[in-house]
Formats: C-alpha cells, sequence, structure tokens
C-alpha cells in the first residue's frame, strides 16, 4: 500500500463519493477506483460498498480508517521530522493541552532555543489528554505535557509539578458566598469538576460557563466577575491588584505530567526534563 492509496481512501470515507473524492485528490475518478480496488486486494477485503448515491465503508473500511489515518499521519510526520532546518541536528515534536503552553511552555521554548540551539521544535496544541496520549502511541510526538495521562504500554510518565487552581474575583465586594452571583464556571476537566461539586454541593448552576481555559481570565479583567484559574496565570494580576483572592474558599490542585516513549534518546530526554523542571522552579508561584 502506498500513502496515495491511503489518502484516497480516507478522501472517499469523507466524501461518502468516488466523484467527491476524486476532486479532493485531484485526480480523475476512475484513479480512485483503481486505487480503492487495488487497496481491497492487497487487504483481501471489501472496503466500500458502490451504489448510485456513492460509497458506503463495510464494517472492515469503518475498522480500517483509523489504521489508514494513523499511516498518514505517520508518513507527514515523517516528512516533516526529516526537514530539519539548516544548522540544526533534529526535529523535537512537543504536544500539550492549551492552558500548559500559557504560561509554562511558552517560556520553557527560549529556555530550550538558548540550552539545545541545534534542536528544532514544532509544538502542537490539543484540548484532550486522551489525543496527546494516542499521537504519543502513534509515534507522532515526542513528548506531551498533560494533566491526566493514561498508563499505555511503552510510555514513560513523570510528574513535572503541581497545579494550583485558586478562586480570583474581579469585584470590588464579596457577599458571605465565596461564588457569588458574578461567578464563571470555568471548564477545567472531570477532576475539577468532581472537586468543585464536593466543595459546593448546594452551588446553583453558574450563570456562565466557560470552556476557554486561561484565556477566561480577560474575561474577568474585563468584568466584574469570579472564577477559577491557575495560579501561575492569576499571579501577575493578584500581584497587581487587578484580581483579588476569594478569602476562605478552597484550593484545588493537580499534578502535571510529562510523558515519552521508552525508547528515547537520553541526552535529550535529560535536557527536556531539566528545562522544564526549571521553568516549574522559577516561574510556577506556590499558594
Amino acid at each position: 500500500m502506498d500513502i496515495a492509496q491511503a489518502r484516497t481512501f480516507l478522501a472517499v470515507l469523507e466524501t461518502g463519493s468516488f466523484l467527491h473524492a476524486a476532486e479532493k485528490v485531484n485526480v480523475a475518478q476512475s484513479t480512485v477506483s483503481t486505487r480503492i480496488k487495488a487497496l481491497e486486494d492487497q487487504l483481501g477485503q471489501e472496503l466500500f460498498v458502490r451504489n448510485k448515491s456513492g460509497a458506503v465503508p463495510t464494517l472492515v473500511g469503518q475498522e480500517f480508517a483509523r489504521h489508514a489515518t494513523a499511516i498518514v499521519r505517520m508518513w507527514d510526520q515523517a516528512r516533516l521530522t526529516l526537514a530539519v532546518p539548516e544548522g540544526q541536528k533534529r526535529m523535537l515534536v512537543v504536544g500539550g493541552q492549551p492552558s500548559l503552553w500559557d504560561g509554562f511552555l511558552l517560556r520553557w521554548l527560549p529556555w530550550m532555543h538558548t540550552h539545545a540551539p541545534e534542536i528544532a521544535i514544532r509544538a502542537q496544541m490539543m484540548a484532550a489528554s486522551s489525543a496527546l496520549m494516542r499521537q504519543l502511541v502513534d509515534g507522532l510526538l515526542d513528548f506531551a505535557v498533560l494533566y491526566r495521562p493514561v498508563s499505555r504500554p511503552g510510555i514513560i510518565i513523570k510528574q513535572i509539578f503541581e497545579e494550583h487552581l485558586v478562586l480570583v474575583t474581579s469585584e470590588e465586594t464579596m457577599g458571605s458566598d465565596p461564588l457569588g452571583d458574578n461567578y464563571v464556571y470555568v471548564d477545567w476537566g472531570p477532576e475539577f469538576e468532581a472537586d468543585h461539586a464536593l466543595n459546593f454541593p448546594d452551588a446553583p448552576a453558574p450563570n456562565m460557563s466557560l470552556n476557554v481555559g486561561t484565556l477566561g481570565i480577560s474575561f474577568l479583567l474585563e468584568n466584574r466577575a469570579t472564577g477559577y484559574f491557575p495560579l501561575r496565570i492569576a499571579a501577575p494580576f493578584l500581584a497587581s491588584g487587578s484580581l483579588e483572592p476569594v478569602a476562605g474558599a478552597p484550593t484545588f490542585t493537580y499534578p502535571v505530567y510529562i510523558a515519552f516513549a521508552e525508547d528515547h534518546d537520553e541526552a535529550l530526554t535529560s535536557t527536556v526534563l531539566e528545562g522544564l523542571r526549571e521553568v516549574a522552579r522559577s516561574k510556577i508561584p506556590q499558594p
């Protein structure tokens, strides 16, 4: 099987039509038919049921879809990895969850540029820890930095630091209720949801919920509101007086991890870990 066959298969799967797939991959419809037929012959299985309305994947076709996706991704990754800029030794692909780039990984990038200038870095942002782990297992990432890694065979997981979520407010006065009328619920994942429900069992449903991570702090700075945010993000605004901590509110703590393959480059991994831990020590405030 070649990459063109895999891309063509995915195009048919996406469009549901050999004709539309031909337009998508910019070849003749007969070429699409030839590629799919060759692929089916190689696999010894029928991948699509052809009919007048288009092409419907068989059960085998549905199962093959994730393999074809992984093949195409790995090929694209290989092309990018081999395209190392002149003067640098290798490409390092690092993935992280959005809130961990803001205020942490973005500070680690210049550290790497100073201490390992021969390493080119390609950064990726993914919201779901499951997606990061899947790409790591598939070999599409060298390192993943995330909150909730799931143990996988062949993957090493190490803790870097602890994230502290604190309740902060831009309101001038707070009532007895730590959440208050202007409380904004920011979605920090299932662990936070469970802890929030445990600590505030009688809290009514919030008037506003945000799923924008650390970007939500801009809402507090522009509106009178209260919400939970990582201390490392809120700290400068607390220091300037733009935000205030809510007295008596619980702090939620979650570990942050790095995950990488067992067959890693030990010297490079040691440099990456040193940088992440140094940034954590110097830039992550403690409650």
